[in-house]
């Protein structure tokens, strides 16, 4: 990594100013700009978070707004209503108050003396989905935004659900939000009222995971926010990033076909980070493309970006699988157009345990998973962290119905999503399906390369419930992951299909004995011929950034991930626990430039018996420490689910403390109706 510190011979920082709104709330900004900027305005990028600008973002936030200030531009970051220093409550993610608050936002910093007029917007996850949100709005000074790990689709690819099916992430995502909301602004930045603001958001703290349990199938509530359902309503220039390892890649191919605005995609092997930062490797010079970006749509000017392919992505070679990877060979691969017209599709028969062009006699091949397959899965959504990534999928492959091809006589390459249209019965009315495409080594290894959900009660659609009928044969059509990934010559492609896939997707309310069509079922695999120009891709700039805060370490946790079965009980026990990945290792920091301690911890503990899908349990704890002298704040916050045939049980037990004062005591217990899920 780079480190320019000569940016901050250009740059001048405000430490906090309040955006009033209309409505009287007061939004919490950080500012980073130009030093001749007053004099010679420029154009600014906002980023749009609730993730605590002041001090536990501080040390991501700074490297990168630093960089940008120091090339031209005004760099804002605003914590969203009801979190960090900002006044108001969060009710929820991605609302029409946060899109509203937004458009004011926008408006406030077009006007400012600093600012040219032009405003772009950029964020990663969160930041990624309210930037597409917003555009669909139209303010009239955004001008440009980048998107990074978000999505199109609230339902069909964010934390909550895949495939129709209720992911746990929906619950630990949840659970740290709850954590994240319900910590006080700092009293250095709104003075005495901090304490007042703290108990409105506590008194007003909604149970996250449970809210978003309510919504099982695709209704308005996942509609709104989804910038799917027009895009027609972004007009504004877009740049889609995400990578292979992280839960969200699937988006960009949507968008680069959906979009008709101008639009560049880029797919690079990294997990839920920034490019310049990005695990597994190569990183790249992210900071560098962006700022070609900026300067194309912000400033006017000829960088040659929109001259470049339009789609870019890490063409990734087989490797033998392993908890994590510090980079992921291949090479960069273009495309102009997506989907690309000349696209090959490679389709073979799902016959009798073998995949192959011709389709067999139909047979009728019943399989029941243990509960416990999918162990070796890895993280739905990795963060670069030691054991995210799956594992070698044969103990999974075990309990799941196979399919082989051959040896591969050549080198294949696959680019796009894989589909798989079955012919299946169940004996439950409520079943989901897994499905997984691995890479064979001839040692019998097994690279899973991609995975698909599908809750089967949405056959007809992710809109409505249709019990299955036991017995009855029905079609489906399962679209996996995209990916691009090249097999070698010796190697064999294989597709394992499974009843259960735990701890990723919560479990179907009975055991399943799903059976499968052979010969009526199909493979199609999406196939990209190796291309000479591939090689005169233009080289990205290695990473590089500005100076940024540290940490000091003050109690180290080192990342924790074990798996313990019960021999006499069949219960596996799947913990991890960690600092949650800000303080990079340490679970008590030290933040000198704002005199501030900061703690977090956070242990992840999924139960289930092999044989009983109603035994599974999810549990959350976290704990979380602000302190600086005369002032010490700690919240914890445990949450739990279970499930019985018909509904899903959540509990959560919050407690908030001003040194060894009880400030609130939350606690909620909760039953969801299960609805085909």
């Amino acid at each position: 990594m780079i480190v320019d510190g000569s940016v901050l011979d250009r740059i001048e920082e405000i430490e906090n100013i309040f955006i009033e709104l209309k409505d009287g709330c007061r939004i919490a900004a950080r500012i980073w700009k130009a030093r001749d900027a007053d004099a010679k305005p420029v154009p600014a990028i906002l980023e749009y978070l609730p993730y605590r600008k002041r001090d536990f973002m501080r040390s991501r936030d700074e490297p990168i707004h630093r960089y940008f200030a120091g090339h031209g531009y005004a760099a804002i970051r605003v914590d969203i209503r009801g979190t960090g220093d900002s006044d108001g409550i969060l009710t929820d993610e991605y609302t029409p108050q946060e899109q509203r608050d937004a458009l004011e936002i926008i408006e406030w910093i077009a006007a400012q003396p600093w600012c040219d007029g032009g405003v772009g917007m950029m964020g990663i996850s969160w930041g990624g989905f309210n930037a597409l949100q917003v555009a669909a709005r139209r303010p009239p000074a955004l001008k440009a935004i980048i998107t990074l790990c978000s999505s199109d689709d609230r339902y069909a690819d964010d934390a909550h659900y895949m495939g129709g099916c209720l992911l746990n992430e929906n619950m630990q995502w949840g659970s740290m939000l709850m954590l994240y909301t319900a910590l006080p602004p700092d009293p250095e930045i709104v003075g005495e009222r901090w304490r007042d603001m703290w108990r409105e958001r506590l008194m007003a703290l909604e149970p996250f995971p449970a809210r978003w349990m309510a919504h099982q199938i695709r209704d308005e509530f996942w509609r709104q926010g989804s910038v799917c359902e027009d895009y027609q309503a972004i007009e504004i220039p877009v740049y889609a990033i995400g990578g292979w390892a992280d839960g969200y890649s699937n988006a960009v191919p949507r968008m680069m076909e959906h979009l008709s605005c101008p639009k560049k995609g880029l797919i690079g092997p990294w997990a839920h980070n920034f490019p310049h930062n990005g695990v597994p490797g190569p990183s790249i010079g992210f900071l560098q493309e962006a700022i070609k970006w900026w300067d194309h749509w912000l400033k006017g000017r000829e960088t040659g970006i929109m001259e470049e392919p339009s789609l870019r992505v890490w063409m990734q070679e087989s490797v033998p699988p392993q908890p994590q990877y510090e980079t992921w060979p291949g090479r960069w691969v273009a495309e102009d157009a997506w989907p690309v017209a000349s696209a090959a599709r490679l389709v073979w028969a799902l016959n009798s345990g073998h995949l192959c062009e011709t389709p067999e006699k139909p047979v009728a091949l019943s399989f029941s998973s243990p509960q416990t397959t999918g162990v070796r899965s890895g993280e739905w959504c990795g963060f670069g962290a030691d054991g995210d990534m799956p594992r070698d999928q044969r103990s999974d492959d075990g309990g799941s119905l196979v399919f082989d091809s051959d040896p591969l006589a050549d080198r294949l390459e696959l680019l796009g999503a894989p589909e798989i249209e079955l012919e299946f019965a169940s004996d439950k009315a409520a079943a989901f399906v897994c499905a997984r495409l691995g890479d064979v080594a001839p040692d019998g290894s097994v690279l899973r390369v991609s995975y698909g959900l599908l809750n089967l009660t949405h056959h007809e659609g992710h809109d409505k419930t249709t019990p299955l009928q036991p017995g009855e044969w029905t079609r489906a059509r399962l679209k996996l992951n995209d990916l691009a990934h090249s097999f070698p010559p010796g190697h064999r492609i294989r597709i394992s299909l499974s009843t259960s896939y735990w701890p990723i997707a919560w479990p179907s309310p009975e055991p399943v004995t799903l059976s499968i069509r052979t010969g009526k079922s199909r493979l199609l695999l999406p196939v990209r011929a190796p291309r000479a120009e591939d090689t005169a891709l233009a080289v990205f700039d290695e990473p590089a950034e500005a100076p940024g805060v540290t940490h000091k370490k003050l109690r180290a946790l080192p990342l924790q991930r074990k798996v313990e079965i019960d021999l006499a009980t069949n219960e596996m026990v799947y913990t991890l626990k960690s600092d949650g990945g800000e303080f990079d290792g340490a679970s008590l920091a030290h933040l000198g430039a704002i005199n501030l301690d900061m703690g977090y911890t956070i242990l992840k503990r999924y139960r289930i018996i092999e044989t009983d899908p109603l035994s599974a349990q999810t549990e959350i704890n976290q704990r979380t420490l602000l302190r600086r002298e005369n002032w010490e704040i700690r919240v914890t916050c445990a949450t739990r689910l279970t499930a019985t045939a018909d509904a899903f049980q959540f509990s959560a037990d919050l407690e908030a403390f001003e040194g060894d004062t009880e400030i609130a005591h939350r606690q909620w217990t909760l039953a969801i109706p299960r609805n085909g899920v």
